[in-house]
């Protein structure tokens, strides 16, 4: 098992090319609870250390990581307290009830040098942390206040790309800028991305890169402490079938929320678990079962449905493999049950979840007619390729 340091281990270490944008200046810090070193000292204790911390920024499920899904996320004392951030003189939380609310004010960062930016992600498109930093960045720039990214591995590692960008119109909190949905770029490297279609001067962003990360690990190939960075998120396990997992968030199927395997385990009352898994796909096996959430879709309801065991990652397309099987399942479906999510979704309300998960109507439309699949994968497929292409220019590691 390698090594590998985070940008923030590195700061931690005292490394001087890692402090040099950091040290002596008046910063804000935009984490959570997997704002860690290896050590699982937080961001905020090593960061104080060397810098001016002013103002706190919060993602979705807040500073302390305590909040579900879609649920705005004041920036509560107790968060404060969590990780002893009591001192901080403002608290920011940059997921509220409307989408203004997802980017800071100018007010905010009144009188900041820089922010800084530690993440995890998990690598797929519709997790919304990259796009919060998006949004912090931006809105930095426009102030000249430098954007610092203390750089995290991809939990998915930075090869295998999967499922084409958004067609026009299909951007969201979800997906702000055209990216496939297992992008396989590191947070610090979407910023890059970001950057240059924002035509950002070049000091906009420093990226604190990692040292001993390569594109083939896995993050548990990393050496380092797994820290759930959502609610819903518990294992690595969750992050290998989140790609596809996630489009389940656009049905009435539960994913799998207020069970202990949310992602790997969904379904819905009238399901039959044993006919989806009888639909192979290479390096997964379906295990039928039978479950209850205990929040959300169908909570307290005896769900049919499956679990999706990985039984070879490398081998295994998250993407594609949810499609084929979400339609199955919509299949099933007694008449008269529409399949598809009709609330607002991250502060959408004119376009359908489903549509803006897989970055388009195309998956709905052929869902909803009976249609096979095998030719819009294929696409996918070919869209994926031809991003694969492009992203290679905010490459930071090989």
């Amino acid at each position: 098992m390698s090594a590998v340091a985070t940008g923030l281990d590195r700061v931690a270490a005292g490394d001087p090319e890692a402090l040099a944008p950091i040290a002596g200046r008046r910063v804000g810090l935009l984490a959570h609870p997997a704002s860690v070193d290896r050590r699982l000292r937080h961001a905020l204790d090593i960061l104080r250390e060397v810098a001016d911390v002013r103002v706190l920024f919060g993602p979705e499920h807040g500073w302390a990581g305590t909040a579900q899904d879609m649920i705005a996320s004041p920036f509560l004392a107790e968060d404060a307290r969590a990780v002893g951030a009591r001192e901080a003189p403002r608290f920011v939380s940059l997921y509220g009830e409307t989408a203004a609310e997802l980017s800071p004010r100018p007010e905010d960062l009144q009188g900041l040098d820089a922010v800084i930016v530690d993440l995890q992600d998990v690598g797929s498109r519709y997790y919304t942390f990259v796009w919060t930093s998006a949004l912090l960045m931006r809105a930095a720039a426009a102030l000249g206040v430098q954007t610092v990214v203390l750089d995290r591995p991809n939990p998915l590692g930075g090869e295998v790309v999967e499922g084409m960008p958004q067609r026009p119109g299909y951007r969201s909190f979800v997906g702000l800028y055209d990216v496939a949905v297992r992008h396989g770029l590191t947070l610090g490297e979407v910023q890059r991305l970001v950057a240059a279609r924002e035509g950002l001067a070049e000091d906009a962003l420093h990226v604190v890169t990692m040292s001993g990360w390569r594109r083939s690990m896995y993050f548990d190939e990393t050496g380092l402490p797994w820290v759930l960075p959502s609610p819903n998120m518990p294992t690595l396990d969750t992050a290998l079938v989140y790609p596809g997992g996630c489009v389940l968030e656009g049905t009435t199927l539960s994913e799998g929320r207020g069970t202990t395997r949310p992602f790997e385990i969904w379904g819905a009352p009238g399901v039959e678990g044993r006919a989806l898994a009888a639909i192979e796909a290479p390096g997964a096996a379906l295990r039928p079962l039978a479950f209850e959430p205990t929040f959300q879709k169908h909570a307290r309801s005896t769900c049919g449905g499956v679990q999706v065991h990985v039984t070879d990652r490398a081998a295994f397309r998250s993407y594609a493999a949810y499609l084929r099987w979400v339609a199955a399942a919509i299949a099933q479906l007694p008449e008269g049950v529409f399949p598809w999510r009709t609330e607002v979704y991250e502060y959408e309300t004119s376009r359908p979840a489903i549509d803006l998960l897989t970055g388009g109507p195309e998956y709905r439309q052929l869902v909803n007619a009976r249609g096979a699949l095998d030719e819009y994968l294929a696409r996918d497929e070919e869209g994926a390729r031809a991003f694969d292409q492009r992203r290679r220019e905010a490459f930071l590691y090989g």
